[in-house]
C-alpha cells in the first residue's frame, strides 16, 4: 500500500513539474518553438508586403521613399543556421534587438548552406523545408525590427558548402568536367545546378507571410557570391562571364531587388595603372578579379568592396594601415562616380582582428572611425559611397562563432558608441538634424528596453531550465524513495 501511495505521489509531483514548464513556456511568454520569431497574430500577406517600399538605385545613390538611403549595417552570417534549432533561435532576435538599439538598419547574412550541417540545399535542387522555414523566420524577424537584408547566395570558401560542394556533387554524379573548384564558374552542369538553386530561393513563398522572396522589400539586395575568386584564369574572363550570366538570370526572375557581386574589390588586368597600384601588396591579378570590369555589368546595381588590412598588410603598423584604409575606400568610392559611370559602392565587409599581435581596442576604434568618416564624407557630398557593413556582430554567449573580428555590442562600449554615432550622422543627412535627434532618443529608449528584455529573457530561460531539472529529479528520485 505504501508503494502504491508513493507511486501516486510520484506521478502527482511529476505532473505538477510539467505543468510548471507549461506555465513558464506559454503563459510566461516564452515560446519554445520560435521565441521572438513569430509574426503578430494580425499579420497578413498584405500588411507584410504593401506597407514597405523597396530600396532603389538612382544613379550613384540608393534611395528609399524619395530620399537618399545610407547604409550603416552589420554582418551576422549565421542567422539562418541559428534559426533552425529551437535552443539557438533566440540569438536571432537578440542580435536584431542589439543592432537596432544602435540604429543599424541593414544586415548581411547567408541565404545558403550547401550539403553541410543544417544544409538548406541537401543535393542539387533538393531542399530541407525545415531550414527554409528558418530563413523565412529570419526575414520576418528582420521586418519586425525594421531591418533590410543583403542575402548572399553562395560562398567561394568551403564554409557552409561553398563552390567546393557544387563541384563535388557534379563529380560524384559523373557529369563534372574537372575536380577543380574553379569549375564552379565554367562547368555547364554546375552552372545549371546554381540556377536551379537561384530560382528556388527567389521564388520561395515565405510560409509565415505568404510573400515570395522576390516580392519582399525586407530584402534590400541579393549578392551573387561571397568573395568570388577564379585563380585558374588570372585574365578575369571566366569570372566575368559567370557574373554576367548569373546576374542576367537573377534579373530575369526578379527585377525589383538590387543586385551586387560580392567581390573584395581587387583591381585587375583591365584597370588603369594608377588603380593597380592601390591593390595591397601582392593581392592583385592572380585571383581572376577585376573590380571595375566586374562592377560595370549593367545588371549589377551597386559595387561591393571588402577591407582587411590585418590580412593584406601583414607587417604594417597602425599608421600605415590607416593610410591604406583611406586610399582603398576613397579610391573605390571615386570609382562609383567616375569609372562605373555613376553607381553606388558599399563596403560590405571590413574588420580588424583582436588576434593580431599587439592588438588594442583603441586600434580597432581608430580603424572603424576612419572608415565611417570616409562614408559620411561621401554621403554628405552626394557621392557614390552608399555605406559600410561591419564584419561581424555577434549576440551574447556565441563564443563558438568568434573569429577574431566578432564584436558583442554590450561587451564593447567604445564600438557601441561608434556604431550609434554613425547611425545618427547618416540619419541627419537623410532626415535633418531634428529628426536625427528624435532617432537618437529612440535608439536610447530601444537600448534601455533591450537591456531589460535580455534580462527578462534570461530569467525566463533559467525558470524553464529549473522546471525541467525539477521534473527530471522528481521522476528519478521519488520512485527510489518509495521503493517503486
Amino acid at each position: 500500500m505504501a508503494a502504491c501511495n508513493g507511486l501516486f505521489v510520484y506521478h502527482i509531483l511529476g505532473l505538477a513539474s510539467l505543468v510548471a514548464v507549461f506555465y513558464f513556456s506559454l503563459l510566461g511568454e516564452v515560446d519554445l518553438r520560435f521565441p521572438g520569431l513569430l509574426p503578430s497574430s494580425g499579420a497578413s500577406q498584405h500588411s507584410h508586403d504593401a506597407s514597405l517600399p523597396f530600396v532603389e538605385r538612382r544613379g550613384a545613390q540608393l534611395f528609399l521613399e524619395g530620399r537618399p538611403f545610407y547604409i550603416n549595417g552589420w554582418n551576422s552570417y549565421w542567422l539562418m543556421d541559428q534559426a533552425v534549432e529551437p535552443a539557438s533561435r533566440h540569438r536571432v532576435s537578440d542580435m536584431f534587438r542589439a543592432a537596432t538599439g544602435m540604429g543599424l538598419t541593414v544586415c548581411r547574412t547567408w541565404a545558403f548552406n550547401d550539403g553541410a550541417y543544417n544544409a538548406l540545399q541537401l543535393s542539387p535542387g533538393h531542399f530541407d523545408e525545415r531550414v527554409f522555414r528558418a530563413l523565412d523566420l529570419v526575414v520576418v524577424e528582420a521586418r519586425r525590427h525594421g531591418v533590410r537584408l543583403v542575402l548572399s547566395l553562395a560562398n567561394n570558401l568551403e564554409a557552409y558548402g561553398g563552390k567546393t560542394q557544387y563541384v563535388r556533387w557534379a563529380w560524384d554524379e559523373g557529369v563534372g568536367l574537372t575536380a577543380s573548384n574553379d569549375s564552379f564558374f565554367f562547368d555547364p552542369a554546375i552552372r545549371d545546378y546554381f540556377k536551379v538553386y537561384l530560382k528556388a530561393l527567389l521564388t520561395r513563398t515565405n510560409h509565415l507571410t505568404g510573400v515570395q522572396y522576390k516580392d519582399d522589400p525586407t530584402i534590400l539586395a541579393w549578392e551573387l557570391m561571397n568573395e568570388p575568386r577564379c585563380i585558374s584564369d588570372p585574365s578575369g574572363n571566366t569570372l566575368q562571364r559567370w557574373i554576367e550570366e548569373m546576374a542576367g538570370y537573377v534579373k530575369s526572375i526578379d527585377r525589383r531587388h538590387l543586385l551586387t557581386v560580392g567581390t573584395e574589390g581587387f583591381y585587375g588586368p583591365t584597370s588603369p595603372p594608377e588603380k593597380l597600384s592601390v591593390n595591397p601588396g601582392h593581392w592583385f591579378n592572380n585571383y581572376g578579379l577585376d573590380f571595375i570590369r566586374n562592377s560595370k555589368i549593367s545588371d549589377i546595381d551597386f559595387a561591393s568592396v571588402h577591407l582587411y588590412p590585418d590580412t593584406w598588410l601583414l607587417h604594417a603598423d597602425l599608421e600605415e594601415k590607416l593610410k591604406f584604409v583611406t586610399q582603398w575606400v576613397s579610391s573605390h568610392f571615386e570609382d562609383g562616380d567616375t569609372e562605373l559611370g555613376g553607381k553606388p559602392v558599399v563596403l560590405t565587409e571590413f574588420g580588424l582582428s583582436h588576434l593580431v599581435k599587439g592588438f588594442e581596442q583603441s586600434q580597432r576604434d581608430a580603424f572603424y572611425k576612419s572608415v565611417y568618416d570616409i562614408v559620411h564624407a561621401s554621403a554628405k557630398r552626394g557621392g557614390a559611397g552608399a555605406g559600410a557593413i561591419v564584419w561581424q556582430l555577434a549576440a551574447e554567449d556565441m563564443e563558438e562563432y568568434h573569429d577574431g573580428f566578432a564584436i558583442v555590442p554590450s561587451e564593447t562600449p567604445s564600438m557601441q558608441k561608434l556604431l550609434t554615432e554613425q547611425s545618427c550622422r547618416l540619419a541627419a543627412l537623410r532626415h535633418g538634424e531634428e529628426e536625427a535627434k528624435r532617432i537618437l532618443k529612440e535608439i536610447d529608449t530601444k537600448w534601455t528596453e533591450g537591456i531589460h528584455e535580455r534580462w527578462r529573457a534570461r530569467r525566463r530561460r533559467r525558470q524553464i531550465c529549473l522546471c525541467i531539472f525539477l521534473a527530471v529529479l522528481l521522476y528519478s528520485y521519488v520512485p527510489l524513495t518509495f521503493g517503486v
